[in-house]
Parts: structure tokens; sequence; C-alpha cells
């Protein structure tokens, strides 16, 4: 375990800390305390993609970088639309 810590690099740090935040608000949206329909839910999945792509960058994994790709796409498309729906009212 401990040749495998002392093997992890700044970037496997970042991207991992981004998978933490990705999950950690897919989690708080499952319990109840972050709805999806506020604009934290996907400026803090796209802080956290953007994160994971870093690492991707240093790594590459094809079907890694797909997901990621895609998620900050949604992302960007879910914040864009909380401004619209925002303007709209």
């Amino acid at each position: 375990m401990t040749e495998f810590l002392n093997g992890l690099t700044l970037a496997d740090g970042i991207g991992s800390f981004g998978a933490l935040i990705v999950v950690a608000a897919y989690f708080a949206t499952q319990m109840r305390m972050m709805n999806s329909d506020d604009l934290a839910f996907p400026v803090v999945n796209l802080v956290g993609s953007v994160l994971i792509v870093y690492s991707l960058l240093q790594n590459f994994n094809l079907a890694s970088m797909l997901i990621e790709s895609f998620w900050i796409a949604i992302s960007v498309i879910g914040i864009i639309q909380h401004f619209r729906l925002r303007r709209a009212r």
C-alpha cells in the first residue's frame, strides 16, 4: 500500500479530489441535501469534472475522457438553463 501511495502524482490527487466532488454532489442530491435544479449542482459537477480531466490529460484514458467531456457539456448546459429560466421569471 505504501508503494502505491508513493507512486501517486499531483495529477492523481487532483483527479481523485474531482471524483470525490462529483460523487459528493450526486450523494447530496440523493439525500435531498442539494436540489438538482439549483445552480450549485451543475457548478459543483463542472468543477469536479474539470479536475478529473486535468488528471486524464496526464494519464489519458479515452473512455474516461469521453464521459467527463459529456459531463462537462451537460453541466454547462445546466448552468445556461438556470440563467435562462431565471431571466424568464
